[in-house]
């Protein structure tokens, strides 16, 4: 009986240790879209990386990440992650809307899916469905600087980019630029629908952890636990592309193979690299050219390397554009 006391009391503690574990997890709320490229979130929620960093983390997701960023602004939530366009635009909104790493280069993402038309130039006068803002018109942007294309020969519709594949469906769109998974749904699910344009030696971008500075100076160690453990979800999916590919399926309710195929056109290590800063420059200079840029970008403050810096030095390497 005594041994049946002095079992039950000690397994009283270790539940009390478990509690008061859980009670000194940081909470933070992060947002991001549904999205393969966004998989450090995934991966770092359902594989238990925040909680091994002492993290108590709750994931929002919506329509996109460039939609999600905005919740940076008054530190409605502690962390977004998505597109360089957006970011920008946030942060001249709210300057604590900062980068802290670059998350994942998209290198096969993008996509221009026509139905009915054959090539490029088929899109002519015809209507075509962007999220604006996003990747999708980033991508667009690329396309039109590339083939030297004329804005005004083509009908621009905003659209965002889970309605795009029931738009073209129904005949409202006849194309529309897009990112994964949404390119290769479009293909499958819509009769007569083509590739009318891809990726290859037009865009090969970025998506970027964003974070509230007024949050980080707050809460300096829980800050850096936080990037510490994006950094080991994205190495985890380097190492272990399968199980991160069944962990991104489950939280997303996606199809377990089409997120397999998908996440091998990814490329995932979290980094503040010259390519990152120069991903962001471009994104400037287009919305400068769109006349969307309300000031130049104040680069010193905008990115924030000290977390990445603090805890993977070797993956800090680049020059900020002049002011």
């Amino acid at each position: 009986m005594r041994w049946l006391i002095g079992a039950l009391a000690a397994l009283g503690l270790m539940a009390g240790d478990g509690a008061a574990c859980a009670q000194d997890r940081t909470e933070l709320t992060i947002a991001t879209g549904v999205d393969p490229s966004f998989s450090a979130y995934y991966v770092a929620l359902e594989g238990g990386f925040f909680a091994k960093h002492g993290l108590d983390v709750t994931l929002n997701t919506g329509a996109s990440g460039a939609a999600m960023i905005a919740f940076v602004i008054r530190n409605q939530v502690q962390s977004a992650f998505g597109s360089e366009q957006a970011g920008i635009q946030d942060f001249n909104l709210d300057s604590d809307v900062v980068v802290v790493a670059e998350g994942a280069q998209l290198l096969r993402w993008h996509g221009i899916v026509g139905r009915g038309l054959q090539t490029l130039d088929d899109l002519k006068g015809k209507r075509l469905g962007i999220a604006p803002g996003t990747g999708s018109e980033e991508f667009w942007l690329a396309v039109v600087d590339a083939k030297q294309l004329r804005p005004a020969d083509y009908t621009i519709l905003n659209v965002e980019a889970p309605e795009m594949i029931a738009g073209i469906e129904r005949g409202d769109l006849d194309a529309y630029s897009a990112w994964e998974p949404w390119v290769t749904r479009g293909l499958h699910m819509v009769p007569d629908t083509r590739l009318l344009q891809g990726p290859e030696g037009i865009l090969a971008h970025s998506v970027f952890i964003y974070m509230n500075r007024g949050w980080i100076v707050q809460n300096p160690a829980a800050a850096k636990e936080f990037l510490a453990a994006l950094v080991d979800a994205t190495d985890f999916i380097a190492s272990n592309p399968e199980a991160a590919a069944d962990d991104v399926a489950k939280v997303l309710r996606l199809d377990r193979a089409l997120t397999g195929e998908l996440m091998l056109k990814l490329r995932f290590e979290v980094r503040l690299a010259q390519p990152s800063i120069d991903d962001l420059r471009r994104a400037e200079v287009q919305l400068k050219t769109l006349g969307k840029l309300a000031k130049p970008v104040d680069w010193q403050r905008f990115i924030y390397p000290d977390l990445l810096r603090a805890i993977r030095p070797d993956r800090v390497s680049f020059s900020l554009p002049p002011a």
